[in-house]
């Protein structure tokens, strides 16, 4: 008795499920969580390169690079956490939790800089796994628990500072041993065709090509997405979802400290009260770059964009001779921008 495949075979006919179907190269491209951003940053370039001439020099550029530099390192942590379903909004505080720490210790105990620095760097990685560690154990959202670890920090920033330095700052650490290597490493300019680069661009873009790598070809980035889709899910199939979480947690908690280090020997000295506001620009640039708010979705390489567009918004308007003021108006309307065309996107190549 001849069967359905018999059959098929004998005439040749190559039965394909549609399931399993293979997209087309525009359907591919188009479900690339970083799309919408980056039609978005192109279309933010032209804008600026029209209205504000001076945006148009390489000059301008690298000022623009920077800027998006130092939201874009910690933009890559949010996004990888993000994707793993949870939130940190202590992040902005935590980066100057960071520089303070580094700051204080190293001064007031009379050690290298660089000894201070890693001890800084202890502390910012336990204060990620105090976060996540509380998320995964209480089951509260991260959303409360790094609310009031925004909070803690916040309060400890201004109380210790004074009560160690009787000021809101830091004193200056530039003429300790080791300041000036740190500072090559963290804080340094080079030149590129004559135009001044700060190294925190080079350093964001190996940050980002690294969690690229590891979200995208590693099982730990597997194991990321997995969680950040469902976690209970993931742990039926042998995924560590409680370490996950937390080394996610811990990751920011590491940009936060890199970018804290790049603050502290740019500017010698840090002010306890500056950092409040900035975990929502963190934020902002992941969403603009693709990761959703549920988890599951999104790439390093989207947030980076993010932060791109960030940095286009914030000197592009300076360029422009505009108030200021509307800095806000414009990276909210980007925001919004954004989430709109990366659900088109997708909903359109779906139904193709």
């Amino acid at each position: 008795m001849s069967t359905q495949a018999d059959l098929d075979l004998s005439t040749h006919t190559v039965v394909t499920d549609e399931r399993v179907k293979r997209q087309r190269p525009l359907q591919r491209v188009l479900l690339r969580p970083e799309i919408g951003a980056l039609f978005g940053a192109i279309a933010i370039f032209v804008f600026f390169c029209i209205v504000a001439a001076p945006f148009r020099t390489p000059e301008a550029f690298a000022t623009v690079l920077y800027a998006s530099s130092t939201i874009g390192i910690m933009a890559t942590g949010v996004a990888a956490l993000m994707i793993g379903g949870e939130f940190d909004l202590s992040t902005g505080v935590a980066v100057t939790f960071s520089s303070l720490a580094a700051s204080m210790i190293a001064y007031n105990l009379h050690l290298n800089v660089w000894l201070g620095s890693f001890l800084a760097l202890i502390l910012a990685l336990a204060v990620g796994f105090f976060n996540g560690y509380l998320v995964m154990k209480t089951k509260i959202p991260s959303f409360l628990i790094t609310l009031a670890s925004f909070l803690m920090l916040t309060g400890i920033n201004l109380a210790v500072t004074k009560l160690i330095t009787g000021q809101v700052a830091t004193p200056s650490i530039s003429d300790m041993q080791g300041f000036a290597s740190a500072q090559k490493v963290f804080a340094s300019s080079f030149d590129v065709f004559g135009v001044s680069v700060r190294i925190t661009v080079v350093w964001w873009l190996v940050l980002t090509l690294i969690a690229t790598y590891v979200l995208m070809r590693t099982r730990v980035g597997n194991w990321v997405f997995a969680v950040g889709g469902n976690q209970d899910s993931a742990r039926a199939v042998g995924v560590p979802v409680t370490k996950v979480k937390i080394g996610l947690f811990m990751f920011v908690g590491f940009c936060a400290w890199f970018v804290g280090m790049h603050l502290l020997f740019a500017f010698d000295t840090v002010q306890s009260g500056q950092g409040v506001g900035n975990e929502f620009l963190y934020i902002i640039a992941a969403v603009i770059g693709g990761c959703l708010l549920t988890g599951g979705y999104g790439t390093a390489i989207g947030a980076a964009i993010g932060a791109f567009i960030f940095g286009m918004v914030n000197q592009g308007i300076v360029y422009a001779g505009w108030n200021p003021d509307w800095f806000k108006f414009f990276l909210g309307a980007m925001l919004l921008f954004a989430v709109i065309a990366n659900n088109s996107f997708r909903n359109y190549a779906a139904k193709r």
